[in-house]
């Protein structure tokens, strides 16, 4: 079966690859208010499919689980039916899900997932707003996909693109979040997400997590105006939510 991906709002999207199910991000609550110690976040708009739709999964994909905007209740619900979910060692202490540090390695069938660097936020952000990893998903015959995760240093788009010098999906994680704890951008604005394309010489890109929350900054149609203005709109993949879409072969 061709591979395929299927978005389904915020960061969550259903990857078929390799004969798994793997699903990045679980968000599945409806719209509404989320308190994250002092600050409340809140989503304003719903999954395109519902948690009992996506059924079972093979593997969840976790950049992290200390945020509700990349999981939540009905999240957690799905990931704990899942037979594996990958994440940072932060996250598996809490949840008990297995951890993975940064170029660490874990084979699932046919894919081999690899943790890649991930910062949220500016330098030295981690005692606020804690870890959080990308992944890069491999395999004979598979296309290469880069899942950033809030990841809003260009400078691990770097490294990553040293080792996986052939990505042909990048999932990235937008949005420019800012929050009143630090007065910086906490995940790529659009602009960045025009330089790690370019970094990563991505194939196509699936912008993922860049609009439903109050504390995004940018939307959508902002990361389509930076991606036409590079001349680069035409590696953009923007999948109805909810419609699985093919990716492409690999190179």
């Amino acid at each position: 079966m061709l591979p395929t991906i299927t978005t389904i709002g915020g960061p969550t999207a259903l990857l078929e690859l390799g004969g798994l199910r793997i699903l990045t991000d679980p968000t599945f609550d409806p719209p509404g208010d989320h308190p994250v110690g002092p600050l409340t976040l809140t989503k304003t708009i719903g999954p395109a499919l519902s948690h009992t739709d996506v059924g079972q999964v093979d593997l969840v994909l976790l950049s992290h689980d200390q945020h509700p905007d990349n999981l939540d209740g009905l999240g957690r619900r799905v990931m704990s039916a899942a037979p594996l979910t990958l994440s940072t060692p932060e996250a598996a202490e809490r949840t008990g899900v297995t951890p993975m540090r940064p170029w660490g390695r874990h084979d699932v069938g046919r894919v081999r997932v690899t943790a890649v660097p991930a910062l949220h936020g500016p330098p030295g952000c981690e005692p606020i707003v804690g870890q959080v990893t990308g992944f890069v998903l491999t395999g004979d015959g598979l296309p290469t996909v880069y899942i950033s995760g809030d990841n809003a240093s260009l400078e691990c788009v770097e490294l990553i693109a040293e080792r996986f010098p052939a990505v042909d999906v990048a999932l990235l994680f937008g949005g420019a979040v800012r929050t009143p704890m630090i007065d910086e951008r906490l995940t790529l604005n659009a602009a960045d997400m025009v330089i790690a394309t370019r970094l990563l010489k991505a194939r196509h890109v699936v912008p993922l997590h860049v609009e439903g929350w109050t504390h995004f900054t940018e939307n959508q149609a902002d990361v389509h105006a930076a991606f036409s203005e590079a001349g680069l709109d035409h590696l953009l993949l923007s999948p109805t939510p909810g419609r699985p879409v093919p990716l492409m072969a690999v190179r």
